[in-house]
């Protein structure tokens, strides 16, 4: 896999002057690679771009993988931020998560980051499951504020299809998913995140001043990105995007061949519309107007417009300073405000 990882990076085509301003290692459990195959990959991505000396290097990690010994290597590394897929504090809901970690791992692990040095780091949490109470998620997060982790990503409980979990609920083995109480947990979620300092630039991303995920932002703000290995995607920042077949064994036989298997597609400029309104809705800044005008035209910028009436008329968006922004109620509605304000 680590080999066609590599032979699909020496084969990417890029631009003389390109300059990469963000690597992460995720899509999986990164944490797993020894140093020497963390450096390899490394190796080559620098042997084939220009990467930036002040490049943010994050590395997805489970609390079971962490320890001073693999924090002070992956420092060693250039890796200068975590993220660490925490999920719970609480030790029964770890168990109910089929989590590999326990509660105990979950605070070892936060100190032992910052003992070693990492002052860059996130955690993620899970709201909405059906253990969860209010009182035990105020714990989770307070358990994040006491040790002042200045990123959190917070994602509401998904039951995926032709998962254990979802076999569990079908046959009446588990609790099902309540939305109503999910919505309650993301709304005392934003409540708390804004009293104890930290800005919601995300639908789920919170972080102190100044510590937004470059990476992740860089999604968000339609920044051209290259991704490599099984179902990888990446786009050039405009109209055309591609992305890897999933099927890790189809994947390693094609780049033997120096081939890389994967679909692309050209964006019609409708489908760029929609996405850059998808986007831009799910951040703090929200949908820039005056851009949005250069880039479609100021027939559509007036139809978005008129088309966004009645959401700020029931106080789901506001228009601040030419953007058109979610509120705290219109951010329980993200999708479906995107989906109808759609061309």
């Amino acid at each position: 896999m680590l080999d066609a990882i590599k032979t699909e990076i020496e084969l990417c085509i890029s631009e003389e002057d390109e300059i990469i301003e963000t690597i992460y290692f995720g899509g999986g459990t990164p944490s797993l690679l020894s140093s020497d195959e963390l450096v390899s990959l490394i190796n080559t991505i620098r042997t084939k771009f220009s990467v930036a000396h002040d490049a943010e290097i994050t590395l997805e990690a489970n609390p079971d993988d962490i320890n001073m010994h693999s924090l002070e290597d992956w420092k060693n590394l250039g890796i200068n931020r975590l993220s660490v897929g925490i999920q719970s504090f609480q030790e029964d809901e770890l168990l109910w998560m089929n989590r590999a970690h326990s509660a105990h791992e979950s605070t070892r692990c936060i100190e032992e980051i910052i003992k070693i040095g990492f002052t860059n780091f996130s955690v993620d949490l899970i709201y909405g499951s059906p253990l969860l109470s209010d009182e035990d998620f105020k714990k989770n997060v307070d358990t994040i504020f006491s040790y002042n982790v200045p990123h959190i990503s917070c994602y509401a409980l998904t039951v995926e299809p032709k998962t254990v979990l979802n076999k569990l609920i079908r046959e009446k083995k588990s609790l099902p998913v309540d939305n109503d109480k999910q919505s309650a947990h993301f709304t005392l979620l934003m409540g708390w995140m804004r009293e104890a300092g930290y800005e919601h630039y995300e639908i789920s991303n919170f972080s102190k001043p100044g510590m937004y995920s470059r990476h992740n932002n860089s999604y968000w703000s339609g920044t051209p990105y290259f991704g490599f290995g099984p179902s990888a995607h990446s786009f050039n920042g405009t109209d055309k995007r591609k992305w890897n077949i999933a099927n890790n064994a189809l994947y390693i036989q094609s780049l033997k061949k120096e081939l890389i298997p994967g679909t692309e597609e050209i964006l019609t400029v409708t489908q760029r519309l929609n996405e850059t309104i998808m986007i831009s809705l799910r951040t703090s800044r929200g949908i820039d107007l005056q851009k949005l005008e250069e880039n479609f035209g100021t027939d559509r910028k007036t139809t978005l417009v008129h088309q966004s009436k009645k959401h700020i008329e029931n106080g789901t968006i506001v228009y601040e300073n030419g953007h058109l922004v979610l509120t705290d109620n219109g951010k329980l509605l993200a999708d479906g405000i995107a989906a109808d304000l759609f061309f």
